[in-house]
């Protein structure tokens, strides 16, 4: 960094170090003047106009102060009166709006008058140490980084609870906190703040926020570097943040941006300015909440009709899926006589019934890695060995099954009926499974086997699960089965067929 590059650094530090406590004075008089509006308080109005006159000249004075290309070989007692002069208007006129409110009971001032009040002393105790930056020589290289204004003590602000957004500053002076904070919370948003980028960090990793307001110039961690951090952190990189800070050069605004920052301030912060970008980067965010809500919502919907590989197929850019496999197990299910049992019920009580089972139906077959195909009116159809092999598709579809005459039976005791369901399986190939429709979707299989489980469907019995030989061969010794010898089924001949129980 050039010498003159660095001095202007140097100065940018020193104007945010004194002029913070210089800003928060002339916003905090902003508050009180706003409140002196808002509560029928003119008379106090004179008076906080020109404390804030003050304020404006003492932020005019400090920047000439610091600043290495407007300061000259000034005298250092002429300097100290420039400086205090505005100050003791600050405090003359605070002191008596102190006295007035205390007589007039109007204590709605005190707690901004008493912030007002200790700034001011406190720029008053640092008047010696901005004029020996003043009388210093040209400074070459930056060592230790600047000590900061004593912090203030923790503000007694509003409640929070009904905030709109949760926002985190982050900036090691007290005053610039403080004043940040109060102008937020005022505003409806719930504020946390941190004092360094260590500590801003762990909040980020602890808690949710919808925007971070970042220091640039902080000791140790910088905010650059904080705001890196929270970009390359995938739990963290979506919160926006705007930077402020003193260091007004083009190139560390560019730096920020590149970065990923959302937008970049100066200090002294412009208090309408920064409401703007404020509401403009929450607006952003909200937007992009919903959309990305709106995505996840699409998301869920299109997995509900179609599973997850073949979307992901889809978004590949395959136009036709159609595949052909080998051999697979399917499942078919119907409630007994529902069709009169749904006479006895509402339209509503009909629907919740039917949402609970197959709801319950749905987190089964996603336990035994199960693929759902499709509902028919109260009939239910699932799949194993479809989407990719499975060794073990039959057994764990027959412990489906059996789980789903529990889940049925549950369901009726709850609602005193009775209640109960027919399942079918078998196991064959090849079949056919595919993406059918435009408009209206569906992913569908079909060849003989799917045929067939839906005939151990139809000539089983309620309350049981029907199975054929060839799904009867491939369970072992794992269940407990009840041979129903040959039956004549209808497009199929005789076939051996057995009901399937879990072993005692």
């Amino acid at each position: 960094m050039s010498g003159g590059r660095l001095e202007h650094a140097v100065a940018a530090f020193q104007r945010q170090e004194f002029g913070a406590s210089v800003a928060a004075i002339i916003g905090f008089v902003d508050i009180l003047l706003e409140d002196a509006g808002r509560h029928d308080l003119e008379e106090a109005v004179p008076d906080l106009q020109r404390m804030r006159e003050a304020g404006v000249r003492l932020s005019a004075l400090i920047a000439q102060v610091v600043d290495p290309t407007q300061r000259a070989n000034d005298d250092i007692a002429r300097l100290r009166h420039e400086l205090r002069t505005p100050l003791n208007a600050i405090k003359g006129y605070g002191e008596l709006l102190v006295e007035e409110a205390r007589d007039s009971g109007r204590d709605s001032l005190l707690a901004d008058l008493d912030k007002v009040l200790d700034l001011a002393d406190r720029l008053l105790a640092e008047i010696d140490r901005m004029v020996e930056f003043a009388a210093a020589p040209p400074i070459e290289i930056v060592g230790n980084v600047l000590q900061t204004i004593k912090p203030l003590g923790e503000a007694d602000l509003p409640d929070p609870s009904a905030a709109s957004s949760r926002i985190l500053i982050v900036d090691d002076n007290a005053s610039n906190r403080d004043l940040l904070s109060r102008r937020l919370v005022r505003e409806g948003h719930s504020v946390t703040a941190a004092e360094s980028g260590p500590a801003a960090l762990a909040l980020t990793t602890a808690q949710s926020f919808d925007l971070v307001l970042l220091d640039l110039i902080m000791p140790g961690m910088s905010g650059f570097e904080v705001l890196c951090r929270l970009k390359v952190d995938a739990g963290t990189r979506h919160i926006p943040v705007i930077m402020i800070s003193a260091l007004d050069e083009l190139d560390s605004t560019v730096r920020c941006i590149e970065a990923g920052a959302e937008d970049y301030l100066p200090k002294p912060f412009n208090p309408v300015l920064l409401r703007a970008r404020i509401g403009a980067c929450l607006e952003k965010k909200r937007l992009l909440d919903e959309l990305h809500a709106e995505k996840e919502r699409s998301e869920a919907l299109l997995l509900n009709i179609l599973p997850r590989t073949i979307v992901e197929r889809m978004r590949r850019g395959e136009t036709v899926i159609a595949d052909r496999i080998a051999e697979a197990t399917v499942l078919f299910s119907d409630l007994v006589d529902f069709t009169l049992l749904s006479a006895t019920l509402t339209p509503e009580e009909t629907v919740r019934l039917l949402g609970l089972l197959f709801s319950q139906f749905e987190d089964l077959a996603v336990r035994h890695g199960l693929e759902t195909i499709k509902t028919i009116g109260d009939g239910y159809m699932v799949t194993g060995g479809i989407l990719e092999p499975q060794s073990n598709a039959a057994a764990a579809v027959a412990e489906m099954a059996l789980s789903m005459l529990e889940t049925v039976e549950r369901a009726g005791r709850a609602i005193d009926k009775r209640l109960q369901l027919r399942v079918g399986v078998h196991t064959g190939g090849p079949i056919v499974a595919g993406v059918l429709g435009t408009h209206k979707i569906a992913y569908d299989v079909w060849g003989d086997t799917v045929n067939t489980a839906k005939r151990m469907e139809s000539y089983g019995l309620p309350g049981r699960v029907h199975i054929s030989a060839e799904t009867r061969r491939l369970l072992g010794d794992a269940f407990r089965f009840e041979p129903r010898g040959s039956l004549e089924i209808k497009g199929k001949g005789a076939m051996e067929t057995y009901f399937v129980y879990r072993r005692e």
